[in-house]
């Protein structure tokens, strides 16, 4: 039946029932139920559904409702954010296809807030083109809130291997000189996500003399608890194929650059800042290497804990297209791609504006965005 709550967490029957029952089956372990409704039911007691990320609670008691109401689950509830509507990604099995993973050894995380630990890494496969299908995410058991994100760098051709003797911390003045040939972003993890299948004609190349021969990863660490003595092994695992895919994948960034120009003042309910993608920047990127633009067929939306909101507006001849990705319920520990379900060419000249809206209302201090 269709339920909802008041102020007070009391369940009330809706006078207008909007969810039905499609199948039901129960035997001396589960009872499973499945039923369907409308996105927008325009019931004030609904939440409508949209691309946005949906927070699901579920509870349940081992005895069925009596006549006096539902009994109290006790313990046997839990929640979980979910996209109810993000297509589902063609997930080609990789259990036969070969990987190398790129994970850290024994780092021993700061007892500071925010830590950004950098790893030169070379990638294995070398002298034949291959394709990356898949990325997963090799979080230490137990560190799933202490990994934030990982990125991925390619790094100058011209280094040697003396530069993965050692990591270090990123953005420090003391850091080797090669972590500053690391620019370009290849690849992007972030908390609360699972693995990256790249569509079935989409793959990252590898093993080309243009492809990454050095990467650096860098593993941003949270640690608002100041916790000493943590030891970190996370890292990434790449699947690959030497079955070559029509197309190869990059990574454009767009968004706020990081930052002390970026800040939010306390005690505010919504605060909004753009980051701005250029006619210019794009018309600099696109124009020479690919007129033809480019194909998005994902967008991973990140911000931190103040983050409520995202929106990727796309222009096009000055002319606003329909929103390229959003999530207007931002859930900090779910961080996860979206497939979108038609790819969109990006063009030079068009513009990208990323629109983050953040919320402050328990906080006194002003936030500065790292």
């Amino acid at each position: 039946q269709d339920y909802f709550t008041d102020e007070n967490r009391v369940l009330k029957k809706d006078p207008q029932q909007d969810y039905h029952l499609d199948y039901a089956m129960e035997n001396s372990t589960h009872t499973i139920l499945a039923f369907s409704r409308e996105l927008h039911t325009c019931d004030p007691n609904d939440k409508s559904i949209t691309e946005s990320t949906v927070r699901v609670i579920w509870a349940y008691h081992h005895k069925d409702m009596g006549e006096a109401g539902q009994n109290y689950h006790g313990s046997n509830r839990g929640t979980k954010s979910l996209r109810l509507l993000n297509p589902e990604k063609e997930d080609v099995s990789s259990a036969s296809l070969p990987y190398f993973d790129l994970t850290n050894k024994d780092v021993l995380v700061p007892d500071k807030d925010t830590t950004y630990w950098c790893q030169m890494f070379k990638i294995p496969v070398q002298h034949e083109k291959h394709h990356v299908t898949k990325v997963e995410p090799l979080i230490q058991k137990g560190h799933e809130n202490l990994v934030h994100h990982i990125l991925l760098y390619q790094c100058s051709s011209t280094l040697n291997d003396s530069v993965l003797d050692y990591g270090h911390e990123c953005y420090h003045p003391n850091m080797p000189d090669s972590f500053l040939t690391c620019e370009t972003v290849i690849f992007a993890w972030a908390i609360g996500g699972e693995g990256f299948t790249y569509p079935p004609h989409v793959g990252l190349s590898i093993g080309t003399a243009a492809d990454p021969q050095f990467v650096l990863m860098e593993v941003h660490y949270d640690n608002p608890s100041y916790t000493e003595g943590l030891i970190d092994n996370s890292g990434l695992r790449l699947f690959y194929t030497p079955v070559i895919r029509k197309y190869d994948a990059g990574v454009i960034e767009a968004g706020l650059w990081v930052s002390l120009f970026h800040n939010i003042p306390p005690g505010m309910p919504e605060f909004v800042s753009e980051g701005h993608c250029t006619l210019e920047c794009l018309e600099e990127a696109l124009g020479a290497e690919r007129p033809a633009g480019i194909n998005v067929f994902a967008v991973l939306l990140h911000a931190h804990l103040a983050g409520r909101a995202i929106r990727m507006r796309h222009f096009h001849n000055g002319e606003e297209q329909k929103l390229l990705a959003y999530d207007d319920e931002f859930d900090f520990n779910f961080q996860e791609f979206q497939y979108l379900k038609e790819e969109r060419t990006i063009l030079p000249g068009d513009n990208l504006i990323t629109e983050c809206h953040y919320s402050t209302v328990d906080r006194i201090r002003m936030t500065w965005v790292r």
